[in-house]
């Protein structure tokens, strides 16, 4: 089933609790942490997260670009994150850290730059809950959708199918209702769309409608026939 996870980096940060019961019929609610080291923009941190996670019964999917994740995002679980996503290219230890985000009992995510392959990091997926793949350069909302990660995307799900796992295959960046069937064929099954759901009018309908398509469209796809 497709997920929809809407991104507060688009919401009124004055606003956040009434920002996350808009989309209260979302999958989860994408929270983006930066810290002006890994990326260059300022987002927010661990007092907010747990701030949301009072505010809100959607689970907070907590995306870290930040320097040395080994030593923050286990922080991020005891705030209340339900899952929590470390980028390969700041992480020391992946697989230690993974296990022990899992430990504390969220799910264990990790993120990929564009320009990171997915291929050496292959033996370390069953490690994984999630793997998110960049549609974008991360740090800044509202950026255009990169065609050239579709097959990127592709060979990540073939991965999966290969060793047979049950890993979810996130996206983020320029999700929208141009781009969501195109992540959709190529074998994304969580979506993080941020412009797309809180510029809409509603953005409620607007969850449910791209969740819509990127279903109708995973019906379809041959990698969702064969799983």
């Amino acid at each position: 089933m497709a997920q929809i996870n809407p991104s507060i980096l688009s919401a009124d940060f004055a606003r956040l609790a009434d920002e996350a019961r808009a989309v209260e019929g979302a999958d989860w609610l994408h929270v983006d942490v930066m810290d002006n080291h890994f990326v260059p923009n300022l987002t927010l941190g661990v007092p907010i997260v747990e701030s949301l996670a009072r505010a809100t019964d959607t689970p907070l999917d907590c995306h870290l670009m930040i320097e040395d994740p080994d030593r923050w995002a286990p922080q991020y679980v005891e705030a209340g994150a339900g899952s929590v996503t470390f980028h390969a290219e700041a992480a020391a230890a992946p697989v230690r850290l993974a296990r022990e985000i899992r430990a504390k009992g969220a799910r264990a995510s990790m993120a990929l730059k564009p320009a990171t392959p997915i291929e050496p990091y292959e033996d370390l997926l069953p490690e994984l809950d999630m793997l998110l793949i960049m549609t974008v350069e991360p740090g800044f909302g509202g950026q255009a959708f990169l065609d050239i990660m579709l097959p990127k995307i592709r060979r990540t799900r073939e991965l999966i199918a290969k060793h047979g796992l049950e890993l979810w295959l996130q996206v983020d960046g320029g999700v929208s209702a141009s781009t969501i069937e195109r992540c959709a064929e190529a074998g994304a099954d969580v979506f993080v769309a941020g412009s797309a759901v809180y510029g809409a009018d509603d953005p409620a309908e607007a969850v449910r409608s791209l969740r819509s398509m990127a279903e109708r469209t995973t019906a379809d796809a041959p990698w969702a026939c064969a799983h």
